[in-house]
């Protein structure tokens, strides 16, 4: 399977965000989308995700059977700050989300087969998820993505906040979900891509660009890439 943009392109006013990128992306990788802070990620995502339009362009899967436009059923997202029904408590808010969804979900779980799945403390399963720390939203925002199995997830700087424990455990996560789908991880912490990602995209300006390792040492892939990012902030 592949995730296929063409042609993709936004303005805001008279700043051109995204510049006509066409790019594709293969499964069973974790492509880390580094750029620095505004250089576009999350305006990427949303277009992506139909938040908001794009002014040109169009995105694809393709697989064995052809080529067909990407659905909303295909995406999962992960946003930064992360937005969980706080009235609810953890395991309301599964149950609930398993219950509208459960004509889409393929081999579903107990509830609390999924809470053990994300590492989630029994006593905090009924706990109001307003109560809940920035960590376990966010772990429970991944968990229902996770059980809707989309064929591309979209992580926004989901880990840039998060204790170094919660971090390392989503790390271990991400890094298990990767067969038979596309994630793409957004950051603009280096360090955070080349110890997660399979391969480094930078969003340098408005322009989807690889970074290829080939043979080069840790020292050498660093330098290239941040040469790449100065060359964007004096552009």
């Amino acid at each position: 399977m592949k995730f296929i943009i063409e042609h993709l392109s936004k303005h805001f006013e008279k700043k051109e965000v995204l510049r006509d990128i066409t790019f594709t992306f293969d499964e069973g990788r974790i492509y880390g989308l580094l750029g620095r802070n505004g250089a576009g990620k999350t305006t990427l995502f949303n277009c992506i995700n139909r938040d908001i339009r794009a002014d040109g362009g169009a995105f694809y899967l393709e697989d064995g059977a052809g080529r067909r436009e990407l659905a909303a059923r295909d995406i999962g997202y992960v946003l930064s700050t992360p937005t969980v029904p706080e009235f609810l408590t953890g395991r309301e808010f599964l149950k609930f989300f398993m219950e509208i969804n459960g004509q889409t979900i393929q081999d579903p779980k107990s509830l609390d087969q999924y809470f053990d799945y994300m590492s989630i403390d029994i006593g905090d399963r009924d706990r109001l998820l307003k109560d809940y720390s920035h960590g376990m939203k966010n772990k429970m925002q991944l968990l229902v993505n996770i059980i809707a199995q989309p064929n591309l997830l979209l992580l926004d700087e989901p880990l840039t906040s998060l204790d170094v424990v919660v971090a390392e455990e989503m790390k271990q996560l991400l890094r298990s979900l990767k067969t038979g789908r596309i994630i793409l991880f957004s950051t603009h912490i280096m360090d955070l891509a080349l110890d997660l990602c399979d391969e480094i995209v930078l969003l340098n300006h408005g322009e989807l660009e690889v970074v290829e390792k080939h043979h080069l040492d840790v020292g050498e892939f660093r330098e290239k890439i941040i040469t790449a990012l100065r060359e964007e902030e004096h552009d």
